[in-house]
């Protein structure tokens, strides 16, 4: 088991965490370089991905949470934050595309900075924001590239 206190990320998470960014960055450059035809059926995919990320995401803070002190304060809200991003992923899948992307983009900068605030209040390790950012800004940059995308390309 990793150090709670750790400052660095254990290897298997940097390299479980550097392959889940693949389907965001393909999708995302894919848009631009793809034939008509097959945009949607990215974008489509491209959508998934970013609901099911959210979603796990979120279970992580349930799961953190559930580990904190039965007097911490913190812990329900938390458990709160655990269950915000897989129900913007769901919106945004019912949403249009022009809707969605935007939903996504902003529902993972938020999703940082929930992962900034559990670390702040020792209710997530002290290497996971190390952990989190490059995702949180390929995963941001990737729906701004998306979005993007829909604007020019349509």
């Amino acid at each position: 088991m990793h150090p709670f206190n750790a400052s660095r990320p254990p290897g298997l998470a940097i390299g479980l965490a550097m392959a889940g960014l693949l389907p965001f960055v393909t999708g995302a450059l894919g848009l631009w370089v793809i034939p008509e035809g097959w945009r949607i059926w990215v974008m489509e995919e491209l959508m998934s991905f970013a609901a099911v990320m959210l979603a796990f995401m979120g279970a992580l803070h349930w799961g953190l949470a559930m580990r904190a002190d039965e007097s911490s304060r913190d812990a329900p809200v938390q458990l709160g934050l655990s269950v915000i991003p897989p129900l913007l992923g769901w919106l945004a899948l019912s949403l249009p595309i022009d809707l969605a992307v935007p939903l996504f983009f902003f529902a993972f900068a938020a999703l940082y900075y929930a992962d900034i605030w559990a670390v702040r209040h020792g209710l997530a390790p002290a290497w996971y924001t190390t952990l989190r950012k490059p995702f949180s800004l390929v995963a941001v940059g990737s729906m701004a590239v998306a979005w993007a995308a829909t604007l020019v390309k349509g």
